[in-house]
């Protein structure tokens, strides 16, 4: 049986700096999807000029933020002394744990001719013994993350989070949990089967879609019901179409975000920012991380 939708919705305009930014999740309808709890789409634009000031250094806790490049060249730095730099098709993954400061600057891919600058990010949350251990960090580059074409050249699947059949991401599970990157040629379809009480969501970035014989726009944010079921995802453009299919498990515990900050009570959070104030997330070094690549 398809699954059926139960809203659609579109972002919000949330720009910083010269980033033209739709914020997806949360929305009116939903908090979270599964343990995803924020999404921004980094819209699609061609970029004059080389930025060296990033997004600007900030505290997380309690959530693993997850980058995803479609174009463009991601620089990441953290106060726990990670440095990485990923370009179009990669994956920054980072457990904030008890506390980090980081800070990503995204420009145009230097290995390419491109100068499209496109992605997203996600925040995911964590179970409340995870927001206790120490940060972790993982950089992915596009050519290692897990991706299948499908049958009779219907297009291709990445799985940025999550299994799918034979395929598992590199990125650590907390909890079921699933993102994938679904891209279909014109006229093509695939289908997805999901388990009872499983939180689904689909996203179309750049071009209109039907999912489950309904009709979706552009910047369509869908959440489905909870019964187990079937997606069905349909191009019917002329064009090649991508479609963000993410979700899991409901996230069991309390939830109170503030800020950059997601945890389980209103103390818990008071507490991670007294412990950023105090300055106990440490600093970035720039150029002490940056000369270790060079």
């Amino acid at each position: 049986m398809k699954k059926r939708s139960s809203f659609s919705t579109q972002g919000q305009r949330a720009d910083i700096g010269y980033l033209e930014i739709s914020r997806v999740l949360p929305n009116r309808y939903a908090d979270a999807v599964g343990p995803f709890v924020f999404l921004d789409h980094i819209l699609p634009r061609v970029q004059t000029k080389i930025n060296k000031e990033g997004t600007g250094a900030h505290p997380h806790r309690g959530i693993a933020t997850l980058s995803y490049i479609l174009n463009g060249e991601d620089e990441h730095f953290d106060s726990a002394g990670n440095y990485a730099k990923v370009h179009s098709g990669g994956v920054q993954w980072m457990n904030a744990g008890n506390g980090i400061i980081h800070d990503e600057t995204l420009n145009y891919d230097s290995k390419t001719d491109s100068k499209l600058v496109h992605g997203f990010q996600f925040w995911i949350n964590l179970p409340s013994s995870i927001k206790a251990e120490k940060p972790e960090y993982l950089a992915i580059e596009g050519k290692d993350v897990p991706q299948k074409e499908l049958s009779e050249g219907k297009g291709w699947i990445k799985v940025i989070v999550g299994k799918y059949e034979e395929l598992s991401s590199p990125i650590p599970n907390y909890s079921e949990q699933f993102l994938y990157h679904i891209h279909l040629v014109g006229d093509a379809v695939l289908k997805l089967d999901f388990a009872d009480k499983m939180e689904v969501a689909a996203y179309l970035p750049e071009l209109p879609g039907v999912i489950n014989d309904e009709i979706f726009n552009v910047g369509d944010f869908i959440e489905f019901d909870r019964n187990e079921g079937t997606i069905e995802i349909r191009n019917k453009c002329q064009k090649e179409c991508d479609y963000l299919i993410f979700g899991g498990e409901a996230y069991q515990e309390p939830i109170f975000a503030d800020g950059p900050f997601v945890m389980n009570s209103k103390l818990d959070t008071a507490i991670a920012y007294r412990d950023f104030y105090n300055g106990e997330y440490g600093k970035i070094n720039y150029d002490k991380q940056r000369s270790k690549c060079q």
